[in-house]
């Protein structure tokens, strides 16, 4: 497999991506799911930002380095990578923040309908925010239905306002069709909302010509942003005339610096903005969304498919594909950028790993997460990270009582 690997590495067109990644020496990492390493060019904007615009030129920077401009300028590297023209994202606030924006006002454009259908395996803070929307408005105005993945069309139908999906699964990594479900929910008046946090940057993501109504997603995991992040927001061009959103802040006034007492908002997806932009991180988003330009998404694809098949062949080749089951889709083409097994310690495992040198992560109840970012990973590190597993396993180092307890971020 040794071979094998360094093989698929020579012909590996996107190779030459890792070293504008800053990744610590003797460590495997197969996280990126869950939180982007720090490209270079994001650490040197960060210096430059703190020392010279921040550090000397102070309040001038809002017009002389366009911090003013950041939320639209980020939104529009975001926007080749999920699919959308120009003019149809915002960087701004957090998916969970994005949510609510989204939630309140496309449900005004839904007179007469209440439901909004999601997955009962939805992230949760998807299901959490539109609990709070019905909590605010009763049940009457806002109705949270909870489907099964496997029977989401069987719930549309003229009565549902809203349908709000993920992508790809967080838990096992299944891909929805978005074309399909899309025009399923438009040819009964449904409205939807994409989620794109487990897909923005993992996939090549075709918002416009599926013809999504909204999207959200972050920025941390496969954009790279770093923690915490500014999420984004998409709205399609044919809905921003009528969707208004509710968070009616200074930065969403068509003249913010006019401080007019009368709220009018601006025209365009810009009204999604609300309050000050957090420059620091905004800047650093935007240095790390530069690499974007020099990839091919469908490359990408292509690498992230090979790599989850080259996963599991180690797996086998390991005699570990009995002990760790996979509980994500058989096809690879009905995966996003990961694999999950299922196994008992997976938290304990997951743990003896992460001091083997291998990163990957854990979710709740028994889940081991192998996230595949094709940007900076190999396909022999792949090969290392799973002997190394194999050696955790049959020495059941993962009992050792220092992985038995949680700590606080799993």
């Amino acid at each position: 497999m040794l071979s094998t690997a360094q093989t698929l590495d020579k012909q590996d067109s996107l190779a030459g991506l890792r070293q504008q990644f800053l990744l610590p020496q003797n460590t495997v990492y197969l996280d990126g799911n869950s939180l982007g390493p720090l490209p270079v060019a994001a650490k040197e904007r960060a210096v430059e930002v703190v020392n010279q615009q921040w550090g000397q030129d102070l309040i001038t920077s809002w017009n002389q380095h366009a911090w003013i401009d950041l939320p639209q300028q980020c939104g529009e590297l975001i926007a080749p990578v999920i699919g959308a023209a120009p003019g149809q994202v915002i960087c701004c606030d957090s998916i969970s923040v994005n949510l609510f924006k989204v939630l309140s006002g496309a449900l005004k454009m839904q007179q007469g309908r209440q439901k909004v259908v999601t997955t009962k395996d939805n992230f949760p803070t998807d299901i959490y925010v539109i609990e709070g929307l019905k909590q605010q408005l009763g049940a009457a105005s806002c109705e949270l239905v909870l489907s099964d993945e496997s029977d989401i069309e069987a719930q549309l139908d003229e009565s549902v306002a809203m349908l709000l999906l993920t992508q790809v699964n967080f838990r096992s990594g299944r891909l929805l069709d978005m074309q399909r479900i899309t025009e399923a929910a438009h040819a009964r008046g449904i409205l939807v909302i994409w989620d794109l946090a487990h897909s923005a940057g993992a996939l090549p993501v075709k918002l416009d010509e599926c013809k999504a109504d909204f999207a959200v997603g972050c920025t941390y995991k496969y954009l790279n942003g770093g923690p915490g992040a500014p999420a984004f927001i998409y709205v399609a061009h044919r809905h921003q005339t009528a969707f208004k959103q509710p968070l009616s802040g200074w930065m969403g006034h068509a003249a913010p610096f006019s401080f007019d007492s009368d709220y009018a908002p601006v025209q365009g997806v810009k009204q999604n903005l609300s309050g000050t932009p957090a420059v620091i991180a905004m800047s650093v988003l935007e240095a790390a969304l530069s690499i974007w330009s020099q990839v091919d998404m469908l490359q990408v694809r292509q690498k992230s498919l090979a790599m989850g098949e080259f996963f599991l062949e180690c797996l086998k080749a390991c005699e570990l594909d009995k002990e760790l089951v996979c509980v994500s889709p058989d096809s690879a083409l009905e995966r996003g950028s990961q694999l999950a097994f299922q196994h008992e310690q997976a938290y304990a495992i997951c743990q003896a790993w992460i001091d083997a040198g291998v990163i990957a992560d854990f979710r709740a109840p028994d889940l081991l997460r192998i996230g595949f970012t094709p940007l900076y990973v190999s396909f022999e590190e792949l090969w290392i990270a799973v002997n190394k597993l194999k050696l955790i396993i049959e020495n059941k180092d993962y009992l050792s009582e220092a992985y038995q307890s949680l700590q606080t971020v799993t």
